[in-house]
């Protein structure tokens, strides 16, 4: 007869980890096609945010939400927790994009010009089913989960709000991850070094002076101003950063004139800077005012630069936390499943929360084939995710929160 004391605890067995998880796959991509069905843009989420909250409260949670905001959290506490024990957060966000879903499929979004062409709606049904499977071995777990579904991601910087209201106050560590479509299932990524780039947004406003467009030297043409101006910063990169380091300025909007034959008395643009450098991006917004200004004083107009610091770098820079995500998809999937990626050039706004306290974000591999035969990218109006893909997210979750509370 086998004795209580020697029945392996189910926290301490991956492989009924990875099961269980694999049980509730059917119920995950109900919910994954639900949210999916049912997107909102950021900061909007208003009818999922009421989804995901039934959905804790039937887990037996208590839910906790922000006045006048989307979003919720809510706290799983540990039967073996004591008074100094730790605390992990797991985040999924949850938002979608304007853009007109073109993927045909049959739980299409109901909302026209509002399509989840990020996955976000994968990570949130991901994080529900692993909130379900943590509350079954709640009294097991020798310190807590605290668990943030989390709006407003693609606004790069929605993640700020949450910090301010005190997300992680009491927080030791987090983690989150972010189903990938440029890498294939099974493959897990959460190698150490930079994962996302940091993201900054700028506009520049040129001013001249309009006249006839058979004219040009009665005036100061802002249109060419605002073209040299866009030249002229990529100096930034390629003459004024070190060649180690990467840095990218992308000038996506740009308007002036009023008319073919009238000379621009204005032109404005707008774009994005990426790196994964503290000290590079420290370093842009003067030398984008530099270029600016005296480009624009060179060709007789003037020039005004608003920038905006958004959302830093993701980092895998944590030693400890890099150890027990890589031994989690080891133990979970065998060392076949681990791919090591480089960093992406997009952002996240999950820095906020690993620049605070030591963090993970890995890539689940989801890659997968839309109608027309093709992997699209993510933003694009017909990528597609594989669910099959979703258990393992969800086993990740539960993984790195047991592993976390075990060191």
């Amino acid at each position: 007869m086998t004795s209580v004391s020697n029945v392996r605890k189910k926290t301490e067995d991956p492989t009924y980890i990875r099961k269980r998880a694999e049980e509730l796959e059917e119920e995950t991509i109900i919910l994954r096609r639900w949210l999916h069905q049912h997107a909102e843009v950021s900061w909007k989420e208003y009818e999922c945010t009421e989804y995901i909250v039934r959905y804790l409260e039937e887990l037996g949670l208590d839910v906790h939400r922000y006045e006048g905001h989307t979003g919720c959290w809510t706290m799983i506490h540990g039967g073996k927790a004591q008074e100094n024990s730790k605390t992990i957060l797991l985040r999924a966000d949850f938002d979608a994009l304007p853009i007109q879903e073109e993927t045909e499929l049959s739980f299409a979004s109901v909302h026209p010009g509002v399509f989840h062409g990020c996955g976000h709606e994968t990570h949130a049904a991901m994080l529900l089913a692993a909130c379900k499977m943590l509350v079954e071995i709640q009294e097991e777990l020798p310190g807590n989960v605290k668990i943030l579904f989390q709006a407003g991601e693609e606004t790069a910087n929605g993640a700020e709000y949450y910090v301010e209201q005190g997300i992680l106050d009491g927080v030791d560590a987090v983690y989150g991850c972010h189903t990938a479509s440029w890498l294939e299932k099974p493959y897990i990524a959460v190698n150490p070094g930079p994962r996302c780039a940091s993201t900054d947004e700028f506009s520049i406003q040129v001013q001249g002076e309009g006249c006839h467009g058979g004219m040009p030297h009665q005036g100061k043409d802002a249109l060419v101003a605002a073209c040299s101006i866009v030249m002229n910063l990529q100096t930034m990169v390629s003459r004024g950063t070190d060649p180690v380091d990467a840095l990218v300025v992308t000038v996506g909007k740009l308007e002036s004139g009023t008319n073919y034959n009238v000379v621009a008395d204005t032109a404005c643009m707008s774009g994005t800077v990426r790196t994964y450098s503290k000290e590079v991006r420290d370093a842009v917004e003067e030398k984008m005012c530099q270029i600016a200004e005296n480009t624009a004083q060179a060709l007789g107009c003037t020039a005004s630069v608003n920038y905006i610091k958004k959302t830093g770098a993701v980092v895998h820079d944590d030693p400890d936390m890099c150890r027990i995500a890589h031994d989690a998809v080891v133990k979970l999937f065998g060392q076949e499943a681990l791919m090591e990626t480089r960093p992406m050039g997009g952002g996240d706004d999950f820095a906020y929360f690993s620049e605070r306290v030591p963090g993970i974000y890995a890539f689940i591999g989801a890659a997968m084939p839309s109608l027309d035969g093709k992997v699209h990218a993510h933003h694009h109006p017909k990528v597609c995710f594989n669910e099959e893909s979703l258990k393992r997210g969800v086993a990740m979750h539960v993984q790195m929160a047991i592993d976390f509370l075990n060191e």
